[in-house]
């Protein structure tokens, strides 16, 4: 029957859809940046005078990377994971109650009259719907809330940021978390995402979390820059 074949292939879905919500935190890091951190140093010159010449100094931050690796960011981001705790719980026991369901309708077949297989398919149907439209909207209330958080802790980042690059003689900062930046190189010597946590995590008071057993859901590190990108070699003549 096409409803059976289709409720016996739930458990590989079910497991992605109640996965999906710890897999939120990799989506919204991956988000554009809300910030414009090229004009990190661009305050106006007082007016009737020239900017000052210099060679440029220029930095890189993996700047979402920041944000989520700061204490505070950890902290913000593990408590909405025990709020969110109970609705996880709630999508395993529908998921296992599909998981009987599908092998009671499979291991019942040759007794049941097709009335019966149609009202126990359509039993099945209801519940998996169910569990679909829970999975979602647990899903999109997680994403909207790790997005609020992020967004009010980035702007206080940026303000870190934007200190210690004045504070430095930064002339340009450019982010290369996003996954198309212009940054083909960068030497690590130029990266200030540590140094913008630290400076961060000074300024919050906020002590470091505690240590996530094995296998607990974190933030991912900062990334070092990539490596330079083969140019091609010039056309001979």
């Amino acid at each position: 029957m096409s409803s059976r074949t289709s409720a016996s292939s739930q458990p590989g879905i079910l497991k992605e859809q109640l996965n999906q919500m710890k897999r939120s935190l990799a989506l919204v890091l991956t988000l554009a940046s809300c910030f414009a951190l090229s004009a990190v140093a661009q305050t106006p010159a007082a007016a009737g005078t020239a900017p000052a010449a210099g060679p440029a100094k220029v930095a890189v931050i993996a700047f979402q990377v920041a944000v989520a690796q700061t204490n505070e960011g950890q902290r913000n981001f593990a408590d909405l994971q025990k709020k969110y705790d109970p609705r996880r719980e709630q999508l395993k026991k529908l998921s296992d109650d599909v998981d009987a369901m599908t092998k009671q309708l499979q291991a019942d077949e040759a007794k049941l009259t097709p009335a019966e297989q149609q009202s126990r398919a359509n039993a099945l149907d209801i519940k998996k719907k169910q569990l679909d439209r829970d999975a979602q909207d647990a899903s999109n209330d997680f994403q909207q809330e790790m997005q609020d958080i992020y967004n009010g802790l980035a702007s206080k980042v940026y303000d870190v940021l934007q200190s210690y690059a004045e504070l430095h003689g930064f002339t340009l900062v450019l982010d290369v978390s996003q996954q198309q930046n212009p940054v083909l190189y960068a030497n690590n010597s130029t990266n200030i995402t540590k140094e913008i946590i630290d400076a961060y995590n000074v300024k919050s008071g906020i002590p470091a979390p505690p240590a996530q057993p094995a296998g607990a859901t974190q933030a991912p590190k900062p990334a070092a820059p990539r490596q330079a990108a083969p140019r091609p070699a010039p056309a001979a003549h």
